[in-house]
Parts: structure tokens; C-alpha cells; sequence
């Protein structure tokens, strides 16, 4: 689990390639002390597992069914990346809820400056654009994002400036394919309908958890 605020940006070193899958090395500062082999790092906003570490970098492989699912493919050596290690339970919940089980890719259509801030818009299928509300929470490329409008093929975020800073974001030109993760509550409470006769009361959000 994640949070969507970004500790630092990566950078791809070098990808081995197979039929279907990658290896990815990974320039990482500031951030493996105290990482260990099996730990989650979310690399723009996939969520992948340390297979080797060093004193500044990290190695980890995406299978066939992450490649086709993010935009983990369009990498190349020298890309920058957005990396956040896995939520500690002490640690303070400053995005939202993130997994870092991509839903699907987007893409980048436009850049515009708002005084401080920079309005992105993405075009993404409907299948993703269903859960995404004004006002709700987006993960793109790993980065927690509260949306300011939607349509059926496109989604707008406002970006602050720290986050211009922090992330990778604002450097991306229009065409660039980004990760998307919905809101997960979104994804939980549409499988619920299905089995609420009456429809979504308290009461079956209290049975199943909520």
C-alpha cells in the first residue's frame, strides 16, 4: 500500500527486455537505507518487488500481465521515474489510498499553466474515466491527485507547485502514455451493487466493512 506522495525521482539506468517482460535497474537517492530484498516500491505508480539492491540503486522485473497494463514499456535508459517506498503503519496518510495495481493508461494530452499551478488533461478510455469524479482522488504515474473535471474520454488535475517539483509530471510533453489507478473505494463500492437488492445502504456498507 501507498500513499501517492512521491519521496524521489528515479532514474532508469538500464532495461533487460524479454519476450513479454522487463528487468528494470534503477537509480534511486536517498531512499534504500533500510530497503531490503522483497520490499514494494512503487515505480510510477507500479508497484513492484526489490529483487537486488545496492547503496543507490535497486533492481526489480515487471511480468507480462504489468507490461500490458501500464506504460512501464515505454521506458528507456536514462528515464526519470517517480518511486515511493511502501507505507509504514506509523507513517502519516498525506495522498490517499494507493495499491499500485495499475488500472490502465492514459494519455497526456495537454499542459496548461493556472498562476502557480499547471492543469494537466488525460485522455483515458471510459472503463477508466467511470470512476474518476471532480474532486475525487487519481494516481498518475504514482502521483496522488485531487481531480478538477471530467468527461467521458478525459480527466483535468491541478498540479501545485511542490508536486511541479517533486515529481515528474510537469516535464511529460502531450503523447506521453501515464499510469492511472481509480480510487479504490470507487472499484469497491461498484462491486457491491450487484448483491444490494435495494440498492447501496449504510447498512450493507457497515456489513461488508465500510
Amino acid at each position: 500500500m501507498f500513499t501517492g506522495i512521491i519521496e524521489t525521482i528515479g532514474t532508469i539506468r538500464s532495461i533487460r527486455r524479454g519476450a513479454r517482460s522487463i528487468t528494470l535497474h534503477i537509480a534511486a537517492p536517498g531512499i534504500l537505507e533500510g530497503t531490503a530484498v522483497g520490499d514494494s516500491i512503487a515505480t510510477n505508480g507500479v508497484c513492484l518487488t526489490v529483487t537486488s539492491i545496492e547503496r543507490d540503486a535497486f533492481t526489480a522485473d515487471a511480468m507480462p500481465e504489468t507490461m500490458q497494463r501500464t506504460a512501464l514499456g515505454s521506458l528507456q535508459a536514462g528515464s526519470r521515474v517517480n518511486l515511493e517506498r511502501a507505507l509504514r503503519l506509523d507513517s502519516r496518510l498525506g495522498g490517499h489510498m494507493v495499491s499500485g495495481h495499475i488500472d490502465g493508461t492514459g494519455t497526456l494530452a495537454a499542459l496548461k499553466r493556472d498562476d502557480n499551478a499547471i492543469r494537466l488533461t488525460v485522455t483515458a478510455s471510459p472503463d477508466i474515466t467511470r470512476y474518476i469524479i471532480p474532486k475525487g482522488s487519481v494516481a498518475l504515474d504514482g502521483v496522488s491527485l485531487t481531480v478538477t473535471g471530467v468527461t467521458s474520454g478525459s480527466f483535468e488535475v491541478s498540479v501545485i507547485p511542490h508536486t511541479q517539483h517533486a515529481t515528474t509530471l510537469t516535464s511529460l510533453v502531450p503523447g506521453t502514455p501515464v499510469n492511472i489507478e481509480n480510487d479504490l473505494i470507487a472499484k469497491y463500492i461498484e462491486k457491491l451493487l450487484p448483491s444490494a437488492p435495494q440498492g447501496l445502504t449504510l447498512e450493507k456498507l457497515i456489513e461488508n466493512g465500510f
